[in-house]
């Protein structure tokens, strides 16, 4: 289900590729940086939603699953509306967090610089912010249901429409063989670069609607309530997982706007920049998977517990890990030897599909380790251990900004290697946290008989 996204992420970045202009490249990795900084800082809201949904669903509560899907989506409109006004009104300042002062700067015959770029590109992905805090707490209901189907069916509708409409928003109609009269060809000359974030926000757009409809005739969402402050009490699960989930956000944030900053600052051509954007491309279809196994563990977990009590939940919460690692293995695998063909599609330019190579085949050896990561974490959030897990993540945060402070931070090989030592980091501590600290703690793991 989550493969879908990423996937039409990656078609985004192979249409801007085609333009053959490194800086398309990195300015679009920099605004999709700054966009999803922003996003996350809500985004804990859907996090949250999951398992405190599948936990009343357990107690077969519907009233209160639908209050808690009522208040995510009132809170996600009044703060992804903030955040929307701040990337639409205000690009530059948000993009100086990523592109030093030495992209922007005007250049010799007055050719575009990347912020140039960047600006529209996030003016157009800043009209999507609520559309896709919307449609992430959709989905959170819906996980919390244990119902992935229909999520899926959603996410290819919508995202098959933004296939359509990348290549007309970025070349016009005039390179997408549509047939139209000579003034509507001349009138349409697409939108470039932009045209990527533009038919994303479309698209998401869309999918907020029909998760509205879904969840109304699911009977999650009342009307009334949409539109209705919650009371501090009814908040109370939200604000005291939230802060923590909020602290954690905020603390991931530093350290891949480190990186991206540090991968923009190598060289003024935006070639480094146009290769770490590819790589993290690359990466983040394994990490979807990944995030995949913490989807089910937040929502099985809970329901589980709430079932069977902790015996039941440390039974699934072990396998859970077990099949985690599994797949960290084999997204390794598949990622090392899929990387000779993948890597041309992103771009026509030999310079940034060399720079691609180094730093992509690190990032496959980081999905060893992000099975144990991603199961933890879900398993953690399961639980409602928010303190904990934000706990964790500072210290592998922690980790990688010194890594990125080093000699390391120097080069995008050493990027990667810093991103490394944060998982690794983070591996370590979430099974640790599971074997001796959580509520289901024991030594070890063991699969149930007949799993």
């Amino acid at each position: 289900n989550l493969m879908v996204v990423p996937l039409v992420n990656a078609v985004d970045t192979f249409y801007v590729g085609q333009l053959a202009d490194p800086l398309a490249l990195a300015a679009q990795s920099a605004a999709n940086q700054c966009f999803f900084t922003i996003y996350f800082l809500a985004a804990f809201l859907p996090t949250i939603t999951a398992p405190l949904v599948a936990e009343a669903i357990g107690k077969e509560d519907w009233d209160t699953a639908k209050q808690r899907v009522c208040e995510s989506l009132f809170l996600s409109n009044v703060l992804g509306g903030i955040f929307s006004l701040v990337l639409i009104g205000f690009p530059k300042a948000v993009l100086r967090m990523v592109l030093p002062p030495s992209l922007a700067d005007a250049t010799v015959g007055g050719a575009m610089t990347a912020l140039d770029y960047a600006v529209p590109y996030l003016r157009w992905r800043g009209l999507g912010m609520v559309p896709a805090l919307f449609s992430a707490t959709g989905f959170a209901a819906y996980r919390g249901l244990l119902n992935t189907v229909t999520p899926l069916k959603v996410s290819l509708v919508t995202n098959l429409l933004n296939l359509v409409l990348d290549r007309l928003c970025i070349f016009g109609l005039g390179k997408t063989g549509i047939k139209a009269p000579t003034m509507l060809l001349r009138i349409w000359n697409g939108l470039g670069a932009s045209g990527a974030a533009a038919a994303t926000s479309v698209s998401e757009l869309i999918s907020s609607l029909i998760y509205l409809r879904l969840l109304l005739r699911r009977k999650l969402v009342q009307w009334s309530k949409l539109f209705k402050p919650p009371s501090l009490t009814s908040l109370l699960p939200l604000i005291q997982g939230g802060l923590a989930m909020l602290l954690r956000q905020a603390t991931l944030n530093v350290a891949f706007i480190s990186a991206a900053r540090r991968a923009q600052m190598m060289d003024p051509t935006g070639v480094s920049a146009a290769a770490y954007g590819i790589t993290m491309q690359i990466y983040s279809l394994g990490v979807v998977a990944h995030l995949g196994v913490q989807g089910t563990a937040a929502a099985l977990v809970p329901s589980s517990r709430a079932i069977g009590g902790d015996d039941a939940a440390r039974d699934v919460a072990d396998r859970i890990f077990a099949w985690g690692s599994i797949l960290g293995l084999v997204l390794a695998a598949v990622q090392w030897f899929a990387l000779p063909m993948i890597t041309p599609w992103f771009s026509p330019l030999p310079e940034v599909r060399a720079a691609v190579k180094g730093p992509a085949a690190i990032s496959s050896f980081i999905h060893l380790v992000n099975g144990l990561v991603f199961a933890g974490e879900g398993t953690m959030l399961g639980l409602g251990s928010f303190r904990d897990l934000a706990l964790i993540t500072t210290l592998g945060v922690g980790t990688m900004v010194s890594c990125l402070a080093s000699p390391l931070g120097q080069s995008l090989n050493g990027v990667l290697i810093s991103l490394a030592a944060f998982n690794l980091v983070q591996g370590l501590a979430v099974t640790v946290h599971h074997v001796r600290i959580s509520p289901l703690r024991r030594r070890g793991f063991k699969l149930a008989k007949g799993q």
